[in-house]
């Protein structure tokens, strides 16, 4: 299942404040950006306060149900090295970390996706459920947010994106769809590969 919305007054006054750099956001952690103070329930995404979905030029939100626990899924998206094979569209990863290979606490990743350079980095890490990142270039800024729930049959991966700037404008008015496919892909390819490393395990193991 997935959702997009687009935020859009298109007018000339809107476009010309877009790209006056008006679509902009601090950086989570900021003081003017901050991730939510206290806990919030299990299935409830933490957005930092400039990034909540109702205020983003275009928010995304995609989710599978896998047949795994949390932990195996975490595993498949911590992995960076791996990405290439299941993250569809993501080239060129070269990653900054105290695992090597592998998302850690404040990690930083450039890398390519949907053709465009970007500096990611972690804002949220605690496995095996929360895993966030920020993304930031003058044009577009996102945060991409995944969330673990625990089921009865395994865990439900929810990844929802929340994006500011002009590309972010445009791409609601030219490619609404394309991301959110993108993500489609790489949830059911995280399906595949947890499951069969789930399968693969002895049982009772982890």
């Amino acid at each position: 299942m997935r959702r997009y919305r687009l935020l859009v007054v298109p007018t000339l006054a809107s476009v010309l404040s877009l790209l006056n750099g008006c679509g902009s956001v601090p950086m989570v952690g900021t003081r003017d950006n901050l991730l939510p103070a206290g806990e919030l329930p299990a299935d409830t995404i933490r957005w930092p306060a400039r990034y909540e979905p109702k205020k983003a030029t275009f928010f995304l939100s995609n989710q599978i149900d896998v047949a795994a626990p949390p932990e195996q899924v975490w595993r498949v998206l911590i992995d960076v090295d791996s990405w290439p094979e299941w993250y569809a569209g993501a080239r060129n990863l070269k990653l900054t970390s105290s695992t090597p290979g592998k998302l850690a606490p404040d990690a930083v990743l450039s890398w390519n996706i949907m053709d465009l350079d970007f500096v990611s980095t972690v804002k949220e890490f605690e496995p095996p459920y929360r895993l966030s990142w920020e993304s930031r270039k003058s044009t577009i800024q996102g945060y991409h947010t995944w969330l673990l729930i625990p089921t009865e049959t395994g865990t439900r991966v929810v990844t929802d994106e929340s994006q500011f700037g002009i590309l972010a404008w445009l791409q609601g008015i030219f490619v609404p769809n394309k991301l959110s496919q993108l993500h489609d892909q790489s949830l059911a390819k995280i399906k595949e590969r947890a499951e069969a490393a789930a399968q693969a395990l002895p049982a009772g193991g982890e």
